[in-house]
């Protein structure tokens, strides 16, 4: 019951009440300007109300608009429309249906006013230099890798760009640099925008354009060129590939079988990765002390090596030298050698201890429990003799855990347990005592 109550708010959160369209000029399509300018004068042609998750937003249509719709992997425009008595804020641009719809968090005053449309200059030619760059990206990818690779998806936005591309296994750190370096030397060769936004299919593929695959195509299509870079694209695009400024790859992954992706950065961004790795290298030779960052850390982890050597061999020897002492403060009673306490070792230790203690005890009873960074374990080892009689320390431990809230198991000879009451431990390692001395009694 509580299951379907909560599908039902989840429905109802999920829920998009969406108002009639409310026609104020008839059009049969939205005249997308947005090639040519960042600003035009414009209609509502219609609007409507839409509620989701209890906030009210408004769709509007223009007659015409320099604003782009979210498509073909290209975020929309923001942007603002404004009169002569109020200014909107279009906080986002979306297609449906062949018309382009601007979001909106309120309705003018006056819906059939005329208006000026603005798009945010930064935003589009930030989103324009990633779009261009993501061209030369695809170009460049074919040249390093194989003209197997083709476009599978793409997302790109003021701040970041993302594609997607089949190939069969990882991009080398080697082939990614070359990408890159292909990617800012076309940026620095300055290559114009050429476009045709009328041409055939036929003239498009006699220019080499890269087609997508599965991809519909009418009779007229937008040819975008820089330098030899040629693409079918009804994105926005820069003027020049030299406004990219710098082209920087961010990462590289698989995202399904025989497809990757990277994600890569572009101008402003680019700046903000190249100083944050500096400022990374920087406060790390100062951190050392040494500008020599390579060579410093190098050094660093031979000393750290050598340390990790020295250490272990004398928890080795202390080991031993444990062992040596309990052995020889430990009696035999009843058939058994019995070690039971608790310590503040680290869980490592105590089952290095163990592994020691029973190469010299047949007979080893050995019931530790330690808490360290505040969790309790529990260790059981037995010796050959002790197993013999068929007394199992996977089925002691897990019964002796439940007193401190835990679990575990192991071998028959050797298991450890968890818990999460530390009070509990001292009755855990009784409890795993008296269970093993029932079995032999």
């Amino acid at each position: 019951k509580e299951l379907q109550a909560q599908k039902e708010r989840s429905r109802n959160a999920a829920a998009v009440d969406t108002d009639d369209w409310v026609e104020l000029i008839p059009i049969k399509e939205s005249v997308f300007t947005g090639y040519d300018t960042l600003t035009e004068k414009v209609r509502i042609a219609r609007y409507r109300r839409v509620t989701s998750k209890g906030k009210t937003s408004y769709q509007l249509v223009f007659d015409r608009t320099p604003f782009y719709g979210n498509s073909g992997g290209q975020i929309g425009d923001i942007g603002f429309i404004e009169s002569a008595n109020e200014r909107i804020a279009v906080v986002a641009t979306e297609k449906e249906n062949g018309l382009i719809i601007h979001i909106v968090r309120e309705l003018p005053e006056n819906p059939a006013a005329e208006f000026t449309a603005r798009v945010d200059p930064e935003k589009r030619q930030a989103a324009a230099n990633n779009h261009t760059a993501t061209h030369l990206m695809h170009e460049a990818l074919r040249k390093v890798l194989g003209t197997h690779v083709e476009q599978k998806g793409s997302m790109v936005t003021p701040e970041i760009l993302r594609f997607d591309f089949s190939h069969f296994q990882k991009v080398t750190p080697e082939e990614l640099r070359e990408v890159e370096r292909l990617v800012n030397r076309a940026v620095r060769a300055n290559h114009p925008l050429v476009e045709n936004r009328e041409a055939t299919k036929e003239e498009a593929e006699k220019c080499g354009a890269m087609m997508l695959f599965g991809e519909k195509y009418g009779d007229k299509v937008r040819m975008v060129r820089f330098g030899t870079s040629v693409e079918l694209c009804g994105g926005t695009h820069t003027s020049a590939t030299g406004n990219i400024g710098f082209f920087k790859i961010l990462s590289e992954s698989a995202i399904s079988a025989g497809v990757r992706r990277i994600e890569a950065v572009t101008g402003e961004q680019a700046e903000k990765i190249i100083y944050a790795a500096e400022d990374t290298m920087r406060n790390v030779a100062e951190y050392l002390n040494n500008p020599q960052v390579v060579q410093a850390v190098k050094k660093m982890l031979e000393s750290n090596e050598t340390l990790s050597k020295e250490v272990e061999t004398m928890r080795r020897e202390q080991v031993a030298q444990w062992a040596d002492k309990i052995i020889a403060s430990t009696p035999e009673r009843h058939g058994m050698q019995i070690f039971a306490t608790q310590t503040d070792r680290r869980p490592d230790f105590v089952k290095d201890l163990a592994y020691n203690l029973r190469q010299r005890s047949p007979k080893l009873v050995f019931v530790v429990g330690s808490v360290w960074e505040e969790k309790p374990t529990l260790t059981v080892m037995l010796g050959d003799e002790i197993t013999a009689q068929g007394v199992n320390a996977g089925v002691v431990v897990r019964e002796a855990a439940k007193l401190m809230q835990g679990g575990g198991g192991g071998q028959n000879f050797f298991a450890t347990a968890g818990g999460k009451n530390a009070d509990g431990l001292q009755a855990a390692i009784d409890k795993a005592v008296e269970l093993i001395c029932n079995q032999l009694n």
